[in-house]
């Protein structure tokens, strides 16, 4: 199983309302192509925290305080019956620096209304509606058809909104 993260920064406007959140284009790898928040697979001894930190500064060149980090979303991945990747989401109205392309991922900082879930996973559009509205979520998707997980069919999925979710593990 693959334990991975995506971090989603938002930024708002003059009241502090966030406005807008920041996603990336894929350059290459899984889901190259579609928009996401930064982030990816742990490392070793790295906590999932740890993780969404050094990916947003990899991919887009902004600094994130772990502290700063508010858990969104605890996501398990089933393909062809089994735990493909479970993804810790959190997001972060606080971060330095301005947003770069790397040679992974093209930043854009999008109005929450006109998020492309059109050009993102399809789970995408049942889950990040709520996180960016400011609201928790656990949810399981299941797909089949075989590796590539972005090859494979999306079959199914279970959402239970408003949970506590666990620190960290």
């Amino acid at each position: 199983m693959i334990e991975a993260t995506l971090c989603f920064p938002l930024r708002g406007d003059v009241e502090g309302d966030a406005k807008e959140v920041l996603l990336i284009e894929k350059r290459r790898g899984l889901g190259q192509g579609w928009y996401n928040g930064p982030g990816g697979k742990l490392e070793a001894d790295e906590t999932p925290r740890e993780c969404a930190v050094r990916e947003t500064r990899e991919e887009v060149d902004l600094a994130v305080d772990p502290d700063d980090l508010e858990r969104a979303a605890e996501l398990t991945f089933v393909l062809d019956g089994e735990t493909h990747t479970f993804c810790h989401v959190y997001v972060t109205e606080t971060f330095e620096g301005q947003p770069r392309e790397s040679p992974e991922a093209r930043p854009e900082w999008v109005a929450i209304e006109e998020v492309p879930y059109d050009r993102m996973w399809e789970d995408d559009r049942l889950w990040l509606p709520g996180v960016l509205e400011g609201r928790t979520v656990r949810g399981e998707f299941a797909f089949e058809g075989g590796r590539p997980l972005d090859e494979a069919e999306f079959v199914g999925h279970d959402l239970e909104w408003d949970v506590p979710l666990s620190e960290e593990f």
